[in-house]
């Protein structure tokens, strides 16, 4: 066998988003791209920010000496400076460059995280519905996954949560906005996800992080604010990427931030930076630390993502869907009409409409809609949204 036995178990379960995405070029060499209506991939339609193409070309003319060479492993210290100055406006926390590292996305940040936290064994706490790639992150580095439920709004059941915390759980990870729902947890609940996890640490004696996955922070709905979650924990490390609020998902930059607060932040940040060297990461792209140096405070326009939430949430409810309505990122979880997502999923794909089913979210009887694509692209999916809902009594 060309791979190990977790491999084959790892692809068989997971990899949903990417094996629609691959049905979808399938579909589209066969049919004709306008005849494909794709909405499995997270993957913004729209086009980064002009200052940020101005910043590259900034960099692409530049004639400084060394700018494409190795630099620290943390990153340039003016681009961690300029990212602590950021957060301390967003936050009022006073952040500096010692408390920020530079990443590949996320995604990278997670996994040096959870290689520098996790002993064999340790559990990680993850709400569902979750990204998918999260439990594979996690048993990358020896931990174990718990997952936790959300009630009907996707907001976390902190009661049931704290029936689910052992004196084996090293990391509470929390998504929000959160893919695949697109809920936004409110300061109410990351205060009292602050204090259960503080008493769950004076019970057993242990120390708990609260790990936040940031990647949709700057596209939020509805005049709502983001509540970040340094106030309410002293542990507590979030992970960004510019993937989406700049449109460069392809580019891979990102960072990890540790609370100025938490008393053991110099043994983490050496432990980070050291596994983000070690595990292959090396360091945050040169080009992309250089560029977003300045636009610490510039984003897509979210105003476009609520645009084409408000569409789609229109046209599905009045269809009869039961869905809860995003109030950030740019994905929408309707239910399922039939408990089987999978099946309905693959009645979609008759119509040429591409989704995900909710098993590849950890939770089963709803499927994921991909709102960032062309209008075209949304308003050409509602036929078929609309001919399933008919075959299936909606």
């Amino acid at each position: 066998m060309a791979v190990s036995k977790r491999t084959v178990l790892a692809m068989e379960e997971g990899g949903w988003i990417r094996r629609m995405f691959e049905i979808g070029i399938e579909l589209k060499q066969q049919y004709g791209e306008d005849k494909v209506f794709d909405l499995s991939l997270g993957n913004p339609v729209m086009e980064p920010p002009r200052e940020l193409v101005a910043e590259l070309r900034k960099v692409a003319q530049s004639n400084a000496p060394g700018m494409h060479r190795y630099m620290p492993n943390a990153g340039y210290a003016e681009t961690r400076a300029a990212v602590a100055q950021g957060l301390q406006k967003e936050t009022g926390i006073p952040f500096t460059a010692n408390e920020i590292v530079m990443t590949c996305g996320a995604a990278g940040a997670l996994n040096v995280i959870f290689e520098a936290i996790l002993n064999p064994g340790d559990e990680v706490i993850i709400f569902a519905p979750f990204f998918g790639e999260f439990t594979f992150y996690i048993e990358n580095h020896q931990g174990r996954p718990v997952v936790a439920p959300t009630n009907e709004s996707f907001q976390p059941d902190l009661a049931a949560l704290e029936g689910l915390i052992t004196p084996r759980t090293r990391a509470v990870l929390i998504n929000s906005p959160n893919n695949p729902s697109g809920a936004l947890y409110p300061e109410s609940i990351i205060r009292d996800l602050g204090n259960l996890i503080a008493r769950k640490e004076q019970q057993y004696g242990t120390e708990i992080f609260l790990l936040s996955d940031e990647p949709y922070r700057r596209i939020i709905f509805d005049g709502l604010t983001y509540p970040h979650i340094f106030p309410h924990h002293y542990a507590s490390v979030a992970v960004h990427s510019h993937s989406k609020d700049l449109a460069v998902p392809g580019e891979r930059i990102g960072y990890i931030a540790v609370n100025p607060a938490y008393s053991g932040k110099a043994q983490l940040l050496d432990g980070v930076i050291f596994w983000n060297r070690s595990l292959g990461f090396v360091n945050g792209p040169a080009v992309m630390q250089h560029a977003i140096r300045a636009l610490q405070g510039v984003s897509v326009d979210a105003g476009e993502y609520q645009r084409k939430r408000d569409y789609l949430y229109g046209q599905l409810t009045e269809m009869g869907y039961q869905v809860v309505k995003p109030q950030g990122a740019f994905y929408m979880f309707p239910k399922s009409p039939i408990e089987d997502d999978v099946a309905f999923v693959a009645a979609l794909q008759r119509w040429k409409v591409l989704t995900v089913p909710g098993r590849g979210f950890g939770t089963r009887g709803y499927f994921r809609i991909s709102y960032c694509v062309e209008d075209r692209v949304l308003e050409g999916a509602i036929q078929g949204f609309a001919k399933v809902a008919e075959e299936y009594g909606l």
